[in-house]
């Protein structure tokens, strides 16, 4: 296998479409993003009309995630098959449609198979179809494109957030359902149907970084340990960071930080806002430096800043302000790893399978949904403090920094001189 070890360097383009299909993910993303982040504003409503419990009605979230997922590699199969405008377009529609159905079922499993199934597969399609466009478009910023994408995906619910609270309070959560439905599927199958992969004789700017220019199978992809080594780093950081974002709320009330107010604000709605926007800019930027200093040093610089910012937190958790920005700080070190875990990947194995191969690292995150929020969980509970809790955190993200450099690095070398 070759390797370019081309820098980054300003080469013109033949065209300008690659930054329209760049507008036009991060607008698909966006539209895709509601059914995970304002989910926790249905949650009430779903529980009354049914008539059951909290944790059956959370169920419901935790299929979705693991549709999105853990049926990433087959989605991905498919996008790289059968190419990404279609696939993309439906992912949209059952996006959508899975909030316009949920809005007249009337029992728990009709929410899990509308609301769960539908929302959990088309948000996997978008999100994995999407990331693969993008590595091909720019294979000189591969990290900045990625990065640019998946902040599409957490900014996407900014924008719905208090739009879509006002209207529960004012025509009830069947209309809202489906209202947000229609309005985020359309524009999400329109932006889609516009996409389309780079053609053979569309001019590129040349590979960034260390890239490769031979194109790895999904069989041999998976025999490989670099592969296996990028997975196990992607699960601890997503392990890590679930195990925060899942109890932010629990050890903030511990803490007393959700009774002080910051700026005139109630600290933690404060601290959970100014967290996503520091979650979604670290996606671009750190793909951004990523394109110029290299991904394995990247990484350790993000997740080595995570560790201490996690650090520093609990130890000023008696100062609110600093809190809330030092959670701020947290996030901005973890929520790269959606723009360099990727990037990292196709420099590694390839274009012509990336989808596909990206499916299968993508796995990590539905294992560290699986074992973040519990796992936290339940060390608190036999433990009776958050200390063990952030103790995991700060060594997960430490040791995934230090393996960055001591052994990404050099077998990500030695797989590509082979």
């Amino acid at each position: 296998m070759s390797i370019s070890m081309a820098q980054p360097i300003a080469v013109p383009t033949t065209t300008s479409t690659r930054w329209v299909q760049l507008v036009l993910g991060v607008v698909a993303m966006m539209s895709i993003s509601s059914p995970q982040y304002v989910w926790t504003l249905f949650t009430k409503s779903f529980q009354e009309s049914i008539g059951t419990t909290l944790p059956a009605i959370q169920v419901t979230f935790s299929l979705l995630i693991l549709l999105q997922t853990w049926l990433s590699p087959l989605q991905g199969y498919l996008i790289d098959r059968f190419g990404p405008r279609v696939l993309i377009a439906v992912g949209c529609g059952l996006s959508g449609a899975g909030w316009i159905t949920s809005a007249y079922i009337k029992n728990l499993m009709g929410l899990y198979l509308t609301y769960g199934l539908f929302c959990g597969i088309g948000t996997g399609i978008v999100y994995i179809g999407i990331i693969g466009l993008m590595v091909r478009w720019f294979p000189d910023r591969r990290g900045f494109a990625t990065g640019m994408v998946a902040a599409g995906y957490g900014f996407g619910a900014i924008l719905t957030t208090f739009p879509i609270d006002t209207m529960l309070k004012s025509a009830g959560y069947q209309y809202t359902l489906v209202v947000f439905g229609f309005i985020l599927g359309i524009v999400g199958v329109l932006a889609a149907l516009a996409m389309r992969m780079p053609l053979a004789d569309e001019k590129l700017p040349p590979l960034a970084v260390m890239t490769s220019v031979t194109d790895v199978t999904p069989k041999d992809m998976l025999r490989s340990g670099v592969f296996w080594l990028m997975f196990f780093m992607m699960t601890m950081m997503s392990t890590g960071g679930l195990m925060i974002i899942s109890q932010f709320a629990a050890f903030s009330r511990d803490f007393g930080v959700a009774k002080v107010m910051v700026f005139g604000l109630s600290a933690l709605p404060f601290a959970l806002t100014f967290d996503r926007i520091t979650n979604g800019l670290t996606r671009p930027f750190f793909g951004w430096v990523s394109d110029r200093i290299g991904r394995e040093n990247t990484m350790a610089i993000a997740f080595l800043l995570e560790a201490v910012a996690v650090s520093v937190m609990v130890l000023l958790r008696d100062n609110t302000l600093l809190f809330v920005l030092l959670s701020g700080v947290v996030f901005f070190g973890w929520g790269e790893i959606f723009s360099l875990f990727p990037s990292t990947l196709t420099d590694t194995f390839g274009n012509k399978f990336a989808t596909t191969n990206y499916g299968f690292l993508y796995m990590a995150q539905g294992v560290g949904s699986v074992l973040g929020g519990p796992l936290a969980a339940l060390l608190h509970d036999v433990a009776g403090s958050w200390m063990p809790v952030f103790a995991i955190i700060v060594t997960l993200d430490a040791l995934t920094g230090i393996l960055a450099l001591v052994a990404l690095k050099p077998l990500r070398k030695n797989f590509a001189a082979k």
